[in-house]
């Protein structure tokens, strides 16, 4: 019973071995020339203009919420597509039953955008 288990196992050394000998041999063999330009701080080509704490506006994460909330709703759109098309008897129903999760969505995204959650300015 253990002997199916032996290749997995000389696998998993053997990739742990070869991550090891990378590892101590970028140590061993890799320059370590240390200058003002690589002890810098850098972040995505820009360089740093401002101290890295500082406060988001409220917005930024309302708005992020939002995205979140109407992105897990759109998902549920893929499984109601995929049984649609297996319960064309009922289809009606499923029919009325996607178009009230619509119209909640909908007058949700209204709700907000008349509430002004949405403008930046």
């Amino acid at each position: 019973m253990l002997s199916s288990y032996l290749p997995i196992l000389f696998q998993l050394v053997l990739a742990g071995g070869f991550a090891c000998a990378l590892l101590v041999l970028t140590h061993v063999l890799g320059p370590r020339r240390s200058t003002a330009v690589k002890l810098s701080p850098f972040e995505c080509g820009v360089d740093i203009l401002d101290e890295a704490h500082h406060r988001f506006s409220v917005k930024f994460y309302l708005v992020a919420m939002l995205f979140i909330l109407f992105d897990i709703e759109a998902i549920f759109f893929y499984p109601w597509a995929v049984i649609y098309r297996d319960f064309l008897s009922e289809g009606l129903f499923l029919l009325i039953e996607m178009g009230a999760f619509c119209g909640v969505l909908v007058a949700g995204f209204i709700y907000i955008w008349r509430k002004g959650v949405l403008e930046w300015a």
